[in-house]
């Protein structure tokens, strides 16, 4: 059975994170959610304060990115980050993971750097999204082939306390054989893995390359609760037109 409008539009954390949005679009992106009645806004930190009163008595929930995008800021800021957003009207938080720590397999600094976010958040009523950044995993690390290590530091995000585990920030850009950069985002695969790496009670958030309808659908049926992305019109403006057509588009388009 298909999902109605409401509940694909509750999937979306409406992305505005991109380096170059001015605070004119930052407000015009708040506006937008709610009147496409998403689940949130994913954004800039320094906004917050300004999103919250944007987005107050809406049901746009506001929530905004910790150590972002390379999750390599000591765990003492990461947590101050937190707590100086949750303070600002953020209830929800996605932080990046050490990424090189993992790779390193460094675990007890990888757990206790996550800890120390879910903690801070919990303490304000704020829930957690943990990025682990597939695309920086996909050659393994630690001693773990990819499969693995995604898996791992899945339910060490479980362990930690973390709310939801997320495929990507949506800027995870690898340099390319030819010389440029790009990145998959959240795949199929991927999802899927997370999905089984966890109990219930966590959920899983998709991010990175979900742009068209068929594409948030196929991120539902595999199980995902959310969906971070900018393309948040062109998904359901294309629900009211019927627009289900097509393939999933999966991995491989801008956050």
């Amino acid at each position: 059975m298909q999902p109605t409008y409401e509940e694909l539009a509750k999937m979306i954390d409406h992305s505005l994170l991109h380096p170059t949005m001015t605070d004119e679009q930052l407000e015009a992106g708040c506006q937008a959610a709610v009147q496409y009645g998403v689940a949130s806004v994913c954004i800039k930190p320094y906004y917050v304060r300004r999103a919250a009163e944007l987005l107050e008595g809406s049901g746009v929930l506001v929530g905004t990115v910790i150590g972002f995008p390379h999750g390599s800021n000591l765990t003492e800021i990461k947590r101050h980050e937190t707590e100086l957003a949750c303070q600002d009207g953020a209830v929800e938080i996605d932080m990046v993971i050490n990424i090189g720590k993992a790779l390193s397999g460094d675990w007890e600094y990888v757990q206790t750097d996550i800890q120390a976010v879910c903690n801070e958040a919990h303490k304000h009523g704020a829930k957690v999204k943990v990025i682990i950044e597939n695309d920086y995993l996909n050659s393994g690390g630690g001693g773990l082939d990819a499969d693995a290590l995604k898996q791992k530091l899945c339910q060490m995000c479980e362990t930690a306390g973390a709310d939801w585990v997320k495929t990507s920030t949506g800027f995870g850009f690898v340099k390319q054989a030819d010389g440029g950069y790009n990145y998959q985002g959240a795949t199929e695969h991927d999802l899927k893995l997370m999905r089984e790496a966890v109990s219930e009670t966590v959920q899983v958030k998709a991010a990175g390359g979900v742009r068209d309808l068929k594409g948030l659908i196929r991120v539902w049926e595999l199980g995902a609760s959310r969906c971070g992305t900018s393309a948040t019109s062109q998904i359901l403006d294309a629900y009211g037109k019927g627009d289900t057509s097509g393939s999933a588009k999966l991995g491989g388009g801008g956050y």
